[in-house]
Parts: C-alpha cells; structure tokens; sequence
C-alpha cells in the first residue's frame, strides 16, 4: 500500500486526548499512517497543558486545532480507515458515534482535562493520557495490516482499547 492508512481519533471537546493521540500517530505511523483528531462538541481550543505536552516531547504543534468531527464527514474530506474514539466511558462522557466504513474501536482514556488539583497533579494526568495513547497506538501501527484478515484485524483492535493485547 503506498497510500498512508487514515486514522481520525475522536473525543468529546478534541481539546486534549484525541489531540494527543493525533500528534501521537503522525510521529510513530512513520508514513504508514496519517492521524487526524475531532470531537463531537469540540472546545474550540486546544488545552494548554496538552500542547506544552507535546512541545516538550518535541512534536510539532503547528496541527492543532480543536475542531468538529462533521468537519469529517464532509465532501472532499481524506477517506478514514479508522476511527478510535478515546473517551472515557467510566466517565460517563457521549463519545461520538462514526458513520461509514471505517474499522472503529473504543480506547477510552481518563479525561485530563478533567483532573482537579495541583498545577503537578494536572500535568501528570496529561502525561498518563500520552503514556495510555502511546503505548496503544505503538502496538496499532505495529500489526501486520498486509497480512491479517479483517474480523482478527478488529479483535485486535478491541483488545488494544482494554489494555489486553496479546503476542503474535
């Protein structure tokens, strides 16, 4: 495949997570993967902690932007061949819900933007919420999507959302 697989990950406000995981994707897909982020009812800005989180781990920030999810479903808008929403459904947030063809899982994630507390206590749930998404997108871009038929395909995308991914 010469063409990059679309992901677009999906939250609430697309001021925190989903942003993250986007920044996420367009570093670790090496290509392979171009990542975009949207929410359902998006803040209209990106959390600050979010972007000075991503500059310090040297991402380029110039993307980010919180924008509608409708932006999307749009004529002319790039193809998804994926769609993750990375709410939180212990938090009992309305994750939206992609129309369409795209292979979909849920990778909920604690909301950061959510944490009270000290300036510190904020800044390590935002830290957690990378570490959550790096690790699952690490293991995403790593599968063989060459090679594997599309049902293992989606188990294994639901396994990466709980956290249980399994070797081979």
């Amino acid at each position: 495949m010469n063409d990059p697989y679309n992901v677009l990950f999906l939250c609430t406000g697309n001021s925190a997570r989903s942003i993250l995981a986007e920044a996420i994707l367009n570093r670790v897909g090496a290509g392979k993967f171009r990542g975009y982020s949207a929410g359902s009812h998006p803040k209209g800005e990106v959390h600050p902690y979010a972007l000075q989180l991503l500059k310090t781990l040297n991402h380029d920030t110039s993307f980010a932007r919180s924008k509608d999810w409708q932006e999307f479903a749009a004529p002319g808008a790039p193809e998804m061949n994926f769609v993750f929403t990375v709410c939180d459904n212990a938090a009992n947030e309305s994750c939206p819900v992609w129309p369409g063809q795209p292979m979909t899982a849920q990778w909920g994630v604690p909301d950061p933007a959510a944490v009270d507390g000290t300036d510190a206590e904020k800044h390590l749930a935002f830290a957690e919420a990378y570490r959550m998404l790096n690790n699952r997108i690490s293991i995403f871009v790593s599968l063989p999507m060459n090679t594997i038929d599309k049902l293992a395909l989606q188990k294994r995308l639901d396994e990466i959302g709980r956290d249980l991914p399994k070797a081979g």
